[in-house]
C-alpha cells in the first residue's frame, strides 16, 4: 500500500470535490495535510473532518491567484509543519462559452487560477524543499483536455496543455534534489464544477442534458461512466509516494478510456 509516513502535503481548492478527496486520502496514508481553500470556514471543516478520521490537518485560506497570500500560506505551512513534502495544485474553475463570445476577463481569471496559481504554488514549495534537497512531488490537476480540446473551453484547454510544459520544466529544474513533477488527467468528474457544465453545455449546443452526458461528456469513455474522486485520489497517492525520478514529467491519464495514450 502506499504510504505517506507524515509527509508534509499541500493541496489547493480542498475544500470540495477532488481536492477534498485527495485531502482526505493523503491523511488515511499517514501525511500531514494543509488543506487550503479561498474561504478559510470551508477549509477548516474538511480539514476538522480528517482531524475526526484520525488524521492531521492544518487549514489556510489562500486565493492562489494573489501572490502575498500563496507566499504566506506556505509559509504557514512551513511554519507549523517544517517543511513542505508534496504539492497538489488543484485549484480551478470552468467558464464554459464560445470563443467570440469570452470576455478577457474571463480569459485571464482561467489562466490566472490554473495556471498562475499553479506557478505561485510551484514556487514557494520548490524553494522550501530546494533548501532542505530531501525529495518531493509536486502534482498538477491536468484533465483529459490536456492533450485533447472540445468546444466552448478554450482557456481550459489552454490552461490544461500548459501545465504539461510547466510540469516539464520543474522535473527538469529540481531533478537535481529528487523533487518530481507529474500531471493527473481526468475525465469528467461528476463534482459540481462538472454540474453546472451540464446544463450551460446544453444551452450552447442546443441539445438536452441527458444528450450533453451521454454524447458530449462520456462518448468517448470504453464504459460510459464518469470518473470518481477516489480514481483521482489514488492516483494523487500513488505520484506522491512513488520515491524516485524515473516517474517524473509525465501526465498519467485516469478518463475511463476517453482518451488514451
Amino acid at each position: 500500500m502506499n504510504r505517506l509516513d507524515r509527509k508534509v502535503c499541500v493541496v489547493t481548492g480542498a475544500a470540495s470535490g477532488i481536492g477534498q478527496r485527495i485531502a482526505e486520502v493523503y491523511a488515511r496514508a499517514g501525511g500531514r495535510v494543509v488543506v487550503t481553500d479561498l474561504e478559510l470556514d470551508a477549509a477548516e471543516a474538511t480539514a476538522a473532518g480528517i482531524r475526526a478520521a484520525g488524521g492531521d490537518a492544518l487549514a489556510v485560506a489562500m486565493d492562489v491567484t494573489d501572490e502575498a497570500q500563496v507566499v504566506e500560506g506556505i509559509a504557514k505551512a512551513v511554519a507549523h509543519y517544517g517543511q513542505v513534502d508534496v504539492l497538489v495544485s488543484n485549484a480551478g474553475i470552468q467558464i464554459v462559452n464560445k470563443l467570440t463570445d469570452f470576455s478577457y476577463a474571463d480569459w485571464k481569471k482561467m489562466l490566472a487560477v490554473h495556471l498562475d496559481g499553479a506557478f505561485l504554488t510551484t514556487r514557494e514549495c520548490l524553494r522550501d524543499m530546494e533548501k532542505r534537497k530531501n525529495g518531493g512531488a509536486i502534482i498538477y490537476m491536468g484533465s483529459a483536455h490536456s492533450h485533447t480540446a472540445s468546444k466552448l473551453k478554450a482557456p481550459y484547454v489552454t490552461a490544461k496543455h500548459g501545465l504539461l510544459g510547466l510540469a516539464r520544466t520543474v522535473a527538469k529544474e529540481a531533478a537535481g534534489y529528487g523533487v518530481r513533477a507529474n500531471v493527473i488527467c481526468p475525465g469528467f468528474v461528476r463534482t459540481p464544477l462538472v454540474d453546472r457544465q451540464i446544463p450551460e453545455q446544453a444551452k450552447e449546443l442546443g441539445i438536452s442534458e441527458d444528450e450533453v452526458v451521454r454524447d458530449v461528456m462520456l462518448k468517448d469513455t470504453v464504459d460510459g461512466e464518469f470518473t470518481t474522486v477516489d480514481d483521482v485520489a489514488n492516483v494523487a497517492l500513488m505520484l506522491a509516494a512513488f520515491e524516485t525520478n524515473a516517474l517524473t514529467g509525465q501526465s498519467v491519464m485516469v478518463s475511463h478510456g476517453w482518451f488514451m495514450q
